[in-house]
């Protein structure tokens, strides 16, 4: 899977780190509804890390379609809202 952190570039992650990181999504969501600004940010970043860490950088000049784009660790809440699908921002979670 490709992923796109706005802003970033891209990293291929495999899929079998998708629960992982859909713990984190379904928390983001929580802190979301509940207007949890500092605990949005704080998950928001922790997200985007373990993206980075768990996924391999692909050269700023791959043309690779993203299967998945998560907002740049700046992005509001609102703009992050706007991003949302039905299964928050990372397919499979339990919004």
């Amino acid at each position: 899977m490709i992923v796109r952190i706005m802003g970033e570039g891209q990293v291929r992650l495999a899929d079998s780190h998708l629960a992982e990181l859909n713990k984190l999504d379904d928390e983001l969501l929580a802190e979301m509804e509940n207007g949890d600004g500092p605990g949005f940010r704080h998950t928001l970043e922790t997200l985007l890390a373990k993206v980075r860490e768990l996924g391999i950088p692909l050269p700023d000049d791959a043309l690779e379609p993203s299967d998945l784009i998560l907002p740049s660790p700046e992005a509001t809440l609102e703009e992050v809202r706007d991003m949302l699908t039905d299964d928050g921002l990372i397919p499979g979670g339990t919004a």
